[in-house]
């Protein structure tokens, strides 16, 4: 016996499809995305339009009519796996009169979450069969907005005003569907005033507890958002689709041996009395960019735009 296997404990069903059902709360870009039905494997394919018919007027009773065509191209959806371990000592299991794991569960979704959004937002871990992250993408098809660039516009022009963030996504064919911003965004945006002194942004801005941009819902994630690379991203989140594959596991250990990359022993659970808990779950992502009239070319063409200290 190597260590104490899911076949040996009596896992919940209801504590696993408690995390899978959590972490998209966590994540403010799977909140935002648009959910696809479960994957049946490892990669899915999304047939996605690259070509539109295009219609025209017949010239005369016996004038030709236009011929056209679609076409459709293959976007591929890849899970990739995502997972935590948290070990703890067996004392302390023994000295603590509530349910530990309990309390282990929610950090783990927040850890999850977290690393989604990171991955997603701003490429970092994320996995090499994953598109690029949206700052990336953003950037290669010039849809950034550097705040403070232009001394004639202020924080409302850079958001609201043409040329604007708002006005990048929209000149490419999408309407901004909702907004993920850096928590310090927030007093920015407070602080606009007219030329009156009256604040811009008030309670068309904030209903108790929903923020709202241009009439459309900003998140302010506090999970990690990297304020130094991004303020706002905006943009058409039906465009971003996800999926789960939906084989989260939970796995008790007693007796292995946890390593870092370079291959050192971090924690010997059998010789120091530890116990961990192993959560794997699998997802993945595409942004399928599907060809529109206002702009045929995937080259420029981009559902998301961002703002940049």
């Amino acid at each position: 016996m190597t260590g104490i296997d899911r076949n040996d404990v009596v896992i919940p069903d209801e504590v696993m499809e408690g995390i899978i059902q959590a972490v998209p709360s966590q994540s403010a870009v799977l909140q935002m995305g648009r959910r696809l039905r479960d994957m049946a494997r490892g990669q899915t394919r999304l047939a996605v339009n690259s070509e539109l018919p295009v219609a025209g007027f017949v010239n005369g009773d016996t004038g030709l009519k236009p011929i056209s065509k679609m076409s459709w191209e293959g976007v591929y959806i890849n899970a990739e796996e995502l997972a935590c371990i948290v070990p703890v000592p067996e004392s302390v299991l023994a000295d603590t009169d509530y349910d530990i794991w309990e309390e282990v569960r929610p950090r783990i979704v927040e850890a999850m979450g977290a690393a989604i959004d990171a991955a997603i937002l701003f490429g970092v871990n994320k996995p090499a069969s994953w598109p690029d992250d949206l700052l990336t993408g953003a950037t290669a098809a010039s849809q950034v907005v550097q705040h403070g660039s232009d001394p004639t516009k202020d924080l409302y022009d850079e958001i609201m005003g043409e040329g604007g963030v708002l006005a990048l996504v929209e000149e490419d064919g999408f309407a901004v569907t909702g907004h993920i911003a850096a928590l310090n965004l927030r007093a920015k945006l407070r602080s606009l005033r007219t030329q009156d002194g009256l604040p811009i942004f008030t309670a068309s801005m904030q209903d108790i507890n929903r923020y709202a941009l241009d009439g459309e819902p900003i998140e302010f994630p506090r999970n990690g958002f990297d304020a130094s690379a991004a303020l706002l991203f905006a943009g058409d989140w039906n465009q971003l689709v996800w999926s789960m594959r939906q084989d989260i596991s939970m796995k008790f250990a007693t007796e292995a041996v946890l390593t870092d990359n370079a291959g050192n022993v971090v924690l010997n659970l059998f010789q120091q009395d530890s116990v961990a808990l192993r959560v794997v779950m699998r997802l993945g992502f595409a942004l399928p960019n599907p060809v529109n009239l206002i702009n045929t070319n995937p080259a420029t063409r981009y559902p998301f735009a961002v703002l940049v200290p």
